[in-house]
């Protein structure tokens, strides 16, 4: 299977603001993230989860060793060319949804459309394709404020599709909800995998990291541990 995204000897150095001292949050990672692949990066506070997941979204840049995405090294781009990256290569779900309470379901999964040129007609037919494969055909018209936190992240996980992602980035998708709303977000992510995507999410919690086909496990911005659980379908990604 090929790397869709690669960290290669890469850290990302903090300087503590008005002092020369320097934090590491990541050391020397090298990393390939395959194609079709279900990642779970886990690991204590502090331990550069969060870091390397705004790397790998392009929120953040590493302070040495490259970041190649698909066959691209992005590692020192303009932040131009990093938000043109964002917005057509990569999807993002977050724990706390970040919709826009004032428009609709599908004025919600429109917008970020907007911002690659879709033309109208186009966006409301994908939007509601993309709500129909989360099951959200019976609430297009509605707000956030009057869907259930299960309801609303399965919005997030639409949106996270709408540009057609080489990889999409969950950070902790099921924090905010229930046990059982949870597990039921996380069949939709056995479904999207199973389809070719690949997803790569953060999470503290052992019970959603097993689910996982890959479990990356960091300490003190070091890889500690990198177990496979299951092998990619090959056939599945081909035909993504």
């Amino acid at each position: 299977m090929k790397p869709i995204a690669i960290l290669d000897n890469l850290s990302r150095v903090y300087h503590k603001p008005g002092t020369n001292v320097e934090v590491a949050a990541l050391r020397n990672i090298s990393v390939e993230l395959i194609e079709g692949e279900y990642t779970a990066i886990v690991g204590a506070s502090g331990s550069g989860k969060s870091t390397m997941m705004n790397i790998l979204g392009c929120l953040d840049r590493p302070s040495s060793g490259r970041y190649i995405l698909g066959d691209q090294d992005i590692s020192q781009l303009a932040d131009d060319d990093l938000s043109e990256i964002r917005s057509r290569r990569i999807g993002f779900i977050f724990q706390q949804f970040n919709l826009i309470q004032q428009l609709t379901v599908l004025e919600n999964l429109e917008v970020p459309m907007f911002y690659i040129s879709v033309p109208p007609p186009e966006r409301k037919v994908r939007a509601a394709e993309l709500a129909e494969r989360v099951g959200l055909t019976e609430r297009l018209d509605h707000r956030p404020m009057q869907l259930s936190g299960g309801q609303q992240q399965r919005v997030c996980i639409a949106r996270s599709l709408v540009n057609d992602p080489l990889i999409v980035l969950a950070d902790e998708p099921t924090g905010a909800l229930d046990s059982k709303t949870g597990q039921q977000i996380l069949g939709i992510f056995d479904e999207l995998v199973a389809a070719g995507k690949t997803i790569i999410l953060v999470t503290h919690d052992p019970t959603v990291a097993v689910r996982c086909q890959r479990v990356i496990q960091l300490h003190d911005g070091q890889v500690v541990s990198d177990i496979r659980n299951k092998p990619v379908d090959a056939t599945v990604v081909s035909h993504a």
